[in-house]
């Protein structure tokens, strides 16, 4: 934030005003938030069927759904982009942004909501019933309102995924903020203009996290004593073809033209041969700064989301709400940010793996946060009392009985973050070492010159790669 006030102020109050009266960037808005808003709704809706399917429901092969419907996320926007815009090049435009966004992005909906519903207490929908109320009514009334409040946490990080996406809006030519700071970084010297964009984009963010607070209202929580009921599946009956097609279309549509389009330049580029020592190198790189992201994110996430599940207030809700500010600037505006500090006051760690590992803990950490919180708010606070009346101070109670409880959470965002940084694209092309390419990065070098076949194996790996931590998180929600 200093950065940007800092570039966006340093011509005078005049400069700043002006840009934020041109035409363009109210165009910019509206993109933007046309594209954030459209693909946020669809998420919603598909990634809390989905759940509902796998969790509450008796459909056939629900189990491979449960990990399929998961896996979307270990595809890069860019990735995905790039399978899309070589297949369908008419595809460009806004109609190859949704989709492409949308494809990846429901799984952020998709596991809250799923990990919600596998913890509801069933007994609420069996008094709903009793009380005289169909199936639509218990859905809407009772089920999804419990889980609620997960697929509003899943939308936010939806909407601000899509705010601050770089690949899929540049490969499909539609012009948002992130696609408009970048271009205009690259377009001129004078860096006031993209710092001006850069904090209308945090105003943005912000009015869409208070928006969600707003609209995720009052979680329902149980009130009755002993042990919840487990819920009862839903018998589909005649409606099992349907939604068996349902699911078939949500798998083709986010893993199988990624994955047919994959295997098909990866059978073109075969006759080219695979430089193995290059894939390798990228491979371990990726695999370092992931792991070592995830660990910092993960360490500076806990306190703030044993704050946000357990001392509720405006000051907590506020450095909640600052965390997720970040996540939707684009990273070029992060990575342009930290080279700034590294040059002017860390020149011993610029272009070092530390100052890459921090951009990384800036722009993912809400993805640890909100895990963490959701775990700790899900663990008894009667425990924590109990060991604090034992005579353990808040820090031995923390690490001997909150984290403890709360592990499979803590994991699951750290998972999360794992999978998120290796496929991080515009931080990491300011802030690598030099010589230090991810798998991302030379991806992103062959798609950028049009070599597709070349393209294919580092797409493949990188994408297996990222369904070890997508496989993770589905273990962590099944738990």
């Amino acid at each position: 934030m200093l950065y940007l006030v800092l570039r966006a102020l340093e011509r005078g109050p005049g400069l700043f005003l002006d840009v934020l009266g041109r035409p363009r960037t109210l165009d910019l808005l509206v993109s933007s938030v046309l594209l954030a808003a459209a693909v946020t709704a669809v998420c919603v809706v598909v990634g809390s069927l989905a759940a509902w399917l796998v969790v509450r429901t008796d459909l056939p092969g629900r189990r491979v759904l449960a990990v399929l419907f998961a896996l979307p996320l270990a595809v890069p926007s860019y990735v995905a982009g790039f399978t899309w815009i070589s297949e369908w090049p008419g595809s460009a435009g806004f109609a190859g942004a949704f989709g492409v966004l949308a494809a990846v992005s429901y799984p952020y909906v998709y596991l809250p909501v799923a990990a919600a519903l596998r913890a509801a207490d069933g007994g609420l929908e069996e008094v709903a019933r009793s009380l005289g109320h169909g199936p639509a009514r218990v859905l809407l009334g009772v089920t999804l309102r419990q889980a609620w409040p997960a697929a509003t946490a899943g939308g936010l990080l939806v909407a601000l995924y899509v705010l601050s996406d770089f690949g899929a809006v540049s490969l499909m030519r539609y012009d948002t903020f992130t696609l408009g700071i970048y271009t205009s970084y690259r377009g001129t010297f004078d860096r006031t203009p993209a710092a001006v964009l850069g904090c209308v984009l945090v105003a943005l963010a912000a009015v869409v996290t208070l928006g969600e607070a707003r609209a995720r209202g009052r979680a329902a929580h149980r009130v009755a004593r002993g042990a919840a009921r487990p819920a009862a599946p839903v018998r589909l009956g005649r409606a099992r073809l349907p939604w068996l097609g349902f699911s078939a279309l949500v798998v083709a549509v986010s893993l199988g033209i990624p994955a047919w389009s994959l295997t098909h330049w990866m059978v073109v580029g075969s006759s080219l041969g695979l430089d193995l020592p290059d894939l390798g190198a990228a491979a371990v790189v990726t695999l370092e700064v992931a792991a070592l992201a995830a660990l910092l994110t993960t360490v500076l996430a806990l306190p703030v989301g044993v704050l946000a599940a357990r001392y509720r207030g405006r000051a907590t809700a506020a450095l909640e709400a600052s965390t997720y500010v970040a996540h939707a600037l684009p990273g070029i505006t992060v990575g342009l940010a930290l080279v700034f500090l590294g040059i002017r006051l860390l020149p011993g760690i610029y272009q070092e793996t530390p100052l890459l590992v921090l951009a990384y803990a800036v722009l993912f950490l809400p993805l640890a946060v909100g895990s963490i919180r959701a775990a700790v708010a899900a663990t008894p606070a009667r425990l924590e009392e109990v060991s604090r009346s034992l005579g353990h101070g808040r820090v031995a109670t923390l690490a001997r009985v909150t984290v403890p409880l709360a592990a499979p959470g803590v994991a699951a965002g750290a998972a999360l973050v794992f999978l998120t940084v290796a496929k991080e694209l515009p931080a990491t092309l300011l802030l690598r070492p030099t010589g230090d390419d991810t798998l991302a990065i030379r991806l992103w070098t062959h798609t950028g010159a049009g070599q597709y076949a070349a393209a294919a194996p580092y797409a493949i790996l990188l994408v297996v790669l990222a369904a070890v931590p997508v496989l993770l998180l589905d273990r962590a929600v099944r738990r």
